[in-house]
C-alpha cells in the first residue's frame, strides 16, 4: 500500500492522485479559487475555530454519542458493534457538521444567497438550519421524486426559510438536483455560493467538507480509547457522495491496523441496472466538475442509479474514496435495498433506535459481518442520521 503519511490530500490544485481537481469554466474556476482562498485563509484563525467549536457544542450538541449496542451484538454473537451516534444531532445528521462551516464561509466572504442541492433531505434541512442561524438567504434544490419521499424533512426546510425548487428532469433525483442547483449558481457566482453537500464537485469542496466533518473520526478515536482502551479493529459508514465516511475514516487512515469499510448501495442487486455502486461498478471518469469514480454508459453519461435511500443514489462520488480504493486503504462493500429494509427494522426493535435508510447500509454490513468475526473484535458503525424522514415510506413500503 502506498505511504500516505507521503501524500498530500489533496495537493494544491485539488487531486488525491489522480482524481479530484477543477474541471469546469474559467470563469467558474475563478469563483472556486476564491472560496478555496477565502477557506484557507479564515480555517486556521482563532476566532473561527472557537465559534465553530461553540457552536459544534452548544447548538449541534457535541461531542456525538458511542453506544454499544449491547443487545444486537449478543443476538448476533461474535464482534462487538459499537454506532457513532450522528443521528443525534441537531437536524438529525452529520450534514450539520460542514453546513455550518459553509454557512459560517459564507457570511465571511459576503455572499448574498447560498444554494445546495439535497437527496435524502438531511443537508438540505442543515442547510437550511445554518443559513437561518447566520441570516443567510437559502436556495435548495431537490429531485421531485425525493420531494415526495421524504415529505417530512421538505417541511422542515419550508419552515426554517429555505425556498425550495422542485427538480422535474431526467429521473428526478439527487444528480438531476445537482445540475439544477449548478446552473442557479452559475447565474451570479460573485454574489452567491454553491454550498455542496458530500466530499464532492470542484476543488476546494472535497477537502473543504471533508475538514468539517473530519470532527466524527477524531471523536471515534478518543471515545473508543476512553471505552474501551484500545481503537476500533473496523470503522464502517455508507458511501454515496461519501462525506459521513470520510469524515470518520480520515482519524484512522495512518493506523493500519483499523479496517476501514465503505457500504455502497447495491439496489436491486449488482446484477441489475437499479444500483449505485460506484466504487464497486463504476470506472475513473468525470462529472460534476471532479475526476472520479463514474457509472456510466458507453457515451460517457452518467448512468440512472437507484438506491432505496435517496441520499446515496448518485453516480460518482467522492474523489478521495476514489484514491482510498485504488491505493488500497479503504474496502468498498455494498448492501441490497431489502439488507437495508432488513437492518432498518432489526436495529429500530433490538435497540430502540431508528436509522436512517442510507445508515441502515452500513448496520446491514455489521449484521453480515460481526457474525464471523471474534467476540473480541470491535466494530464502530457511523450512524450518519436518523430514521424519522424514512419512518413513512418505510411503513407504507412493509404494510405496517
Amino acid at each position: 500500500m502506498q505511504q500516505l503519511k507521503d501524500i498530500a490530500l489533496p495537493d494544491e490544485f485539488g487531486f488525491f492522485g489522480k482524481y479530484g481537481g477543477q474541471f469546469i469554466p474559467p470563469h467558474l474556476k475563478q469563483a472556486m479559487d476564491e472560496i478555496n482562498a477565502a477557506y484557507e485563509e479564515i480555517r486556521t484563525t482563532p476566532e473561527f475555530q472557537q465559534e465553530l467549536a461553540e457552536l459544534f457544542k452548544y447548538y449541534v450538541g457535541r461531542p456525538s454519542p458511542l453506544f454499544f449496542a449491547k443487545r444486537l451484538s449478543e443476538q448476533l454473537g461474535g464482534a462487538q458493534i459499537y454506532l457513532k451516534r450522528e443521528d443525534l444531532n441537531h437536524t438529525g445528521a452529520h450534514k450539520i457538521n460542514h453546513c455550518l462551516g459553509e454557512a459560517l464561509l459564507a457570511k465571511y466572504m459576503g455572499k448574498t444567497k447560498v444554494i445546495a442541492e439535497t437527496g435524502a433531505g438531511q443537508h438540505g434541512v442543515a442547510l437550511a438550519t445554518a443559513c437561518a442561524l447566520v441570516g443567510i438567504p437559502c436556495e435548495i434544490h431537490m429531485g421531485q421524486v425525493d420531494i415526495e419521499k421524504e415529505h417530512p424533512n421538505v417541511v422542515k426546510m419550508k419552515i426554517l426559510g429555505a425556498k425550495l425548487v422542485s427538480v422535474t428532469r431526467g429521473t428526478a433525483t439527487l444528480k438531476d438536483a445537482v445540475d439544477s442547483a449548478f446552473e442557479e449558481y452559475l447565474k451570479d457566482p460573485e454574489h452567491y455560493i454553491y454550498a455542496i453537500g458530500s466530499v464532492v464537485g470542484p476543488h476546494p469542496f472535497p477537502k473543504m467538507v471533508r475538514d468539517f466533518q473530519t470532527i466524527i473520526g477524531n471523536e471515534i478515536k478518543q471515545q473508543s480509547l476512553e471505552q474501551f482502551q484500545k481503537l476500533p479493529d473496523y470503522v464502517v459508514a455508507c458511501v454515496g457522495g461519501g462525506s459521513n465516511a470520510i469524515g470518520a475514516f480520515t482519524a484512522f487512515l495512518h493506523d493500519e491496523a483499523v479496517k476501514l469499510v465503505g457500504v455502497e448501495p447495491a439496489g436491486l442487486g449488482l446484477e441489475t441496472d437499479k444500483h449505485s455502486a460506484t466504487l464497486t461498478l463504476g470506472k475513473p471518469s468525470q462529472i460534476h466538475g471532479m475526476a472520479c469514480y463514474v457509472l456510466e454508459d458507453e457515451q460517457g453519461n452518467p448512468l440512472p442509479v437507484h438506491s432505496i435511500a435517496s441520499g446515496l443514489d448518485y453516480p460518482g462520488v467522492g474523489p478521495q474514496h476514489s484514491f482510498l480504493k485504488d491505493i488500497g486503504r479503504v474496502t468498498y462493500s455494498t448492501a441490497t435495498d431489502q439488507e437495508c429494509l432488513d437492518a432498518f427494522m432489526r436495529l429500530s426493535r433490538v435497540e430502540g433506535i431508528i436509522p436512517a435508510l442510507e445508515s441502515s447500509h452500513a448496520v446491514a454490513w455489521a449484521l453480515r459481518e460481526a457474525p464471523n468475526l471474534s467476540v473480541d473484535t470491535k466494530i464502530v458503525v457511523n450512524l450518519s442520521g436518523r430514521g424519522d424522514k424514512d419512518a413513512d415510506y418505510v411503513a407504507n413500503k412493509l404494510g405496517l
